[in-house]
């Protein structure tokens, strides 16, 4: 169970980290369309882990692999917006989230089981 500090941070996180993909992500990872769907922090806001959530990208583990190849820059912008906020930019590591492909892939298999039901009414 988390912190209410590390809760607090971790929104942060997300929020700044989505932002800075959103002005600037193309140099990090091109024309993929990345989202920021969760960000935890170690009990001493030393690394936080942030899933990404890279919507129908084949070649999902390289990007992800590359932005933790890029974490220094990533961390260095990051700390140019939040220097205020926080006072140690913590070590950011990235992590593919692929929950929504797993949803979509469910709801999937659930059309094809039911396309064969007889129509109710």
């Amino acid at each position: 169970m988390d912190s209410t500090r590390q809760q607090k941070i971790s929104r942060m996180l997300q929020k700044e980290i989505s932002s800075l993909f959103q002005l600037e992500g193309s140099s990090f990872y091109g024309n993929a369309f990345v989202t920021v769907t969760n960000v935890r922090v170690t009990p001493d806001l030393g690394i936080a882990y942030v899933r990404l959530s890279l919507f129908k990208q084949k070649n999902a583990e390289e990007i992800v692999s590359n932005l933790n190849h890029k974490m220094h820059d990533i961390r260095r912008k990051l700390g140019n917006r939040i220097r205020n906020q926080i006072r140690h930019i913590p070590e950011l590591k990235f992590f593919n989230d692929e929950s929504l492909d797993y949803a979509e892939h469910i709801e999937k298999l659930f059309k094809e089981i039911h396309k064969n039901d007889p129509k109710e009414g």
